[in-house]
């Protein structure tokens, strides 16, 4: 055993000190939302709310929660998040399944455009002309298809699958396994952490995205949780909902702050099922073998 240095030490309690001082104050916002939704409106109008809940109330949430097209947009969400990131794994893995084969034929090229892309992105006229021709104007395709395949995450899938040993890749196919059944039956399997690593960036972007929803859909039915919650922010349609609570103990900015966590909290309880393999996942290409 390598005994650590005093500098070493010194430098190691500082490291630790600051990372978790600089996590607490990234910390602090979200602590004061959480306790805004859970504190009444007099105390939040007289700013009393710092990370503690002040005069404590349910109501914002029943505000919230009682609100029909809040549970459609959750739901809208839902559905998005999960088919469309299962369009993105199952189109990327494909892609990147190709891409890592070093005898394909223009593979140099095919990699430039992709990583073109990373730098010049589709101008917004282009892009909206396309999803009209395609048909796909005020539809969930309109959220899904465009952004099917990220560049950045097509690397890192492309990476991994570099690493899967070519001789287990000999073996699917002597047993007489397809590019497609080697895909699938060998190559998946042993995927799991870049799957997970992309899957939960590819789920993120669906369910904190708005933009496209916002471009491409007209229809309030079909609006995404956060295309409501930037109209509660934004537009101040949080007065509609506190009709059916009292007043004296709930107020915009409470449900303000009530909506904003129930678009947080769902994505957040994903992450510690998948906080294994998504570590594992994360460093890849940070060892070369």
């Amino acid at each position: 055993m390598i005994k650590e240095s005093k500098s070493r030490r010194i430098f190691n309690r500082f490291n630790y000190l600051f990372l978790s001082l600089m996590g607490l104050i990234m910390l602090l916002p979200f602590l004061h939302v959480l306790a805004g939704s859970f504190s009444s409106g007099n105390a939040i109008m007289q700013g009393k709310v710092t990370i503690f809940p002040v005069e404590f109330t349910l109501l914002n949430f029943q505000a919230v929660l009682s609100d029909i097209a809040i549970w459609k947009s959750f739901g809208v969400s839902v559905f998005v998040t999960v088919f469309g990131t299962i369009i993105n794994l199952l189109l990327t893995s494909l892609m990147a399944y190709g891409l890592s084969k070093p005898n394909l034929k223009g593979r140099p090229f095919l990699i430039l455009f992709v990583l073109f892309t990373m730098i010049f992105q589709a101008p917004l006229i282009p892009s909206y002309l396309i999803v009209k021709e395609l048909g796909m104007l005020n539809s969930l395709w309109s959220i899904m298809i465009p952004n099917a395949i990220s560049a950045f995450n097509l690397i890192i899938m492309i990476s991994f699958f570099q690493r899967v040993p070519k001789d287990l890749l000999e073996s699917a196919r002597i047993d007489g396994c397809g590019e497609y059944r080697t895909w699938w039956s060998v190559v998946l399997p042993l995927s799991m952490p870049a799957m997970t690593t992309v899957g939960l960036f590819y789920a993120v972007g669906h369910w904190n995205g708005y933009f496209n929803s916002l471009m491409f859909i007209r229809d309030p039915n079909l609006f995404p949780l956060q295309v409501k919650l930037r109209k509660l922010l934004v537009e101040s349609d949080a007065e509609a909902m506190m009709q059916s609570v009292e007043l004296t103990l709930s107020s915009i900015e409470g449900i303000k702050m009530a909506s904003i966590m129930l678009a947080t909290i769902p994505i957040l309880l994903i992450y510690p099922f998948i906080q294994k393999h998504f570590t594992q996942g994360a460093m890849l290409g940070s060892i070369k073998e």
